[in-house]
């Protein structure tokens, strides 16, 4: 299972150009996580739902952090973070893209 971190003020190209990617693979599920399920709105304004939240995400293959304005706020959310950790130490990839 793949995963992408959503998150406020993100560039969504960093976001939507691996999704179109991964979403291609064949027997892959692709997950867009966030807090809670309401859509987040990405710089500059584009409104993305996410398909699952950080409590429910089961245990993933491949994890990406997309960059962009609001990864200042992010680099500050422990709450991002300890899952970021906690998902990072069992994936066989932990990517990024740009600042994220």
């Amino acid at each position: 299972m793949i995963g992408l971190l959503l998150y406020p003020n993100m560039t969504q190209l960093d976001l939507t150009g691996p999704y179109e990617v991964f979403c291609r693979m064949p027997d892959t599920d692709v997950h867009l996580i966030w807090r809670t399920l309401d859509p987040v709105t990405t710089f500059p304004a584009l409104t993305i739902v996410p398909t699952t939240t950080l409590a429910e995400c089961t245990a993933l293959d491949l994890i990406c952090v997309p960059g962009g304005p609001g990864q200042i706020a992010l680099m500050a959310d422990e709450t991002v973070l300890r899952f970021v950790r906690e998902q990072a130490a069992g994936c066989q990839y932990v990517t990024s893209v740009c600042s994220g």
